[in-house]
């Protein structure tokens, strides 16, 4: 297994197959990237916090906690679902390759563009249905069953925005590796 599709992205530089009507999009998904990025180490630093606060203060101070957790899930689901469109970004989720050596890069090219397709349906799908419990939670105003009793709509909120720019980056990234292949087809002449 590798990171990534051994494109090299750095951060910053956006693809030059990127259609030009969807470069406006993919330097707005840059900068949300970056500040989500940001956000999301402020949550891993508040949650390590708050789950530290809450062992100190139930096996130190004999005080019961029962918002720690909670508050420490909804910081984490936040810096997993907005960081993932950054990830993204990057080509950094786990990928396996060991079909990859084996092919030609002609059908190689083919290979990624269906997983990046899949990966865009996929993601798309699930926005969609996180839009659907987000709202299902703020218009029936659920919360969780503790005594804290935090409303649902936060994780549902923040799962719906991070997949939805992960679909996003996912879209403008299959539209960059369409013009890659377009290109590759066009420069072999067929």
């Amino acid at each position: 297994m590798s990171h990534g599709t051994g494109t090299g992205v750095v951060m910053g530089a956006i693809d030059p197959d990127t259609p030009g009507l969807l470069k406006p999009l993919a330097q707005l998904l840059q900068w949300i990237n970056q500040a989500m990025v940001i956000l999301g180490m402020v949550a891993l630093l508040v949650a390590s916090l708050v789950l530290t606060y809450s062992v100190v203060s139930r096996y130190v101070m004999q005080a019961s906690t029962d918002w720690q957790d909670e508050a420490a899930v909804f910081c984490l689901v936040g810096a997993t679902f907005l960081c993932g469109s950054f990830v993204q970004a990057l080509r950094g989720h786990v990928g396996i390759e060991a079909i990859a050596g084996w092919l030609p890069a002609w059908m190689n090219q083919w290979r990624l563009l269906g997983v990046d397709l899949m990966g865009c349906m996929f993601c798309t799908f699930f926005s969609w249905k996180s839009w659907a419990l987000f709202h299902e939670a703020w218009v029936e105003q659920q919360t969780t069953s503790s005594s804290w009793a935090p409303p649902l709509w936060i994780p549902y909120g923040l799962m719906a925005a991070g997949m939805s720019l992960l679909s996003l980056q996912l879209l403008v990234q299959l539209s960059a590796r369409v013009n890659t292949v377009r290109k590759s087809f066009v420069g072999a002449g067929l």
